[in-house]
């Protein structure tokens, strides 16, 4: 008896014959028996568009390990900083839509979608949504050379000494945050860029800034040891792992309020199987104690519902940023 395999990377086909005999001519019997390959059968990347260090990259190093376990097979981090991201979203939307390629996306991509006049790829129609990770608002800190305490004292600075203040941002989310900062307050404290959140806040930490707006874990261990100044929060709830930091509704600028947020998207065109399975293990992990635990820690928040809750939030997303890119004039070439 013979065994022929063929293997087209989707199905195991497997061909019985009961006798072979090529040189002869003689023909052959066989009965055909497919066998479905189960998600995953391979190790699985997961894009992160910035780079090691940031919140985005916390998150995904976090969970990875138990995905795999949970999976059985091993998920890659993959950093590919740049362009607020752009880079590893533009690699994730070309991507063979086979579950085997995922993008730990931020807010930076559905802010990115009005904010980059060119991108090769739209931030919805090309992307499958599988479910919202975790999600926090910034904090708003600034140098201790600084001489404002709180909201009210900083609009107050910037008011009298307009285009002198600077603040950093290390993607998309934390630009608009100070854009709309600017735009409410009546305010114009001066941008500046950077790659990541981790180049800003050494400039920060340096005083070559003046302030940012951080994720938590990129800044919460300077405040803590008095290297920074933590005067607000822009949720509209304090945060748990620092709850004397008042938001800064609530301290000096009524109505303002910015959250970001990680989530898993492959590209366009995922088997639902692969949706599915990535999906409940995801919720599983983020259901984990310790995993809650640790990202309570960093100001962060465990936060998942179903691809289907997850692409109605990135559309609504979207259509909120345009917004404030609109009437504040941000614009990246």
């Amino acid at each position: 008896m013979v065994l022929l395999i063929s293997i087209d990377g989707k199905r195991l086909q497997v061909w019985r014959a009961a006798a072979l005999v090529a040189i002869s001519g003689m023909g052959i019997g066989y009965s055909p028996i497919s066998l479905s390959q189960p998600y995953p059968a391979k190790p699985i990347r997961m894009l992160v568009g910035f780079a090691p260090g940031g919140s985005t990259d916390t998150i995904a190093r976090l969970i990875t390990p138990r995905l795999s376990a949970r999976l059985g097979q091993q998920v890659i981090v993959e950093n590919r900083p740049g362009a607020a991201g752009n880079i590893a979203a533009e690699q994730a939307a070309k991507a063979v839509p086979d579950g085997y390629t995922v993008f730990m996306a931020s807010a930076s991509h559905t802010i990115n979608a009005s904010l980059y006049s060119k991108l090769s790829f739209d931030a919805i129609k090309d992307f499958t949504a599988i479910t919202l990770v975790a999600s926090s608002p910034f904090l708003l800190v600034t140098h201790p050379s600084v001489p404002a305490r709180n909201t009210r004292e900083l609009i107050a600075l910037a008011t009298s000494k307009p285009d002198e203040l600077s603040y950093g941002s290390g993607g998309a989310t934390s630009h608009l945050a100070g854009e709309l900062f600017n735009s409410m307050a009546g305010i114009q404290v001066v941008h500046i860029p950077y790659k990541s959140s981790g180049p800003a806040a050494t400039d920060l930490l340096g005083g070559q800034i003046a302030m940012m707006f951080s994720a938590p874990p990129a800044v919460l261990p300077h405040v803590a040891n008095g290297k920074l100044r933590a005067i607000g929060v822009t949720s509209t709830k304090r945060l748990s792992s620092v709850p004397e930091v008042p938001t800064i509704a609530e301290s000096g600028l009524a109505g303002y309020e910015v959250n970001s947020w990680s989530g898993l998207i492959g590209p366009a065109g995922m088997p639902k199987e692969a949706i599915s399975r990535l999906y409940a293990e995801v919720v599983h992990v983020m259901g984990l104690p310790e995993v809650k635990s640790r990202l309570r820690n960093l100001g962060l928040e465990a936060s998942t519902n179903t691809p289907e809750e997850f692409g109605t939030y990135l559309r609504a997303d979207v259509a909120k940023w345009a917004k404030v890119v609109r009437e504040s004039g941000a614009h990246v070439q």
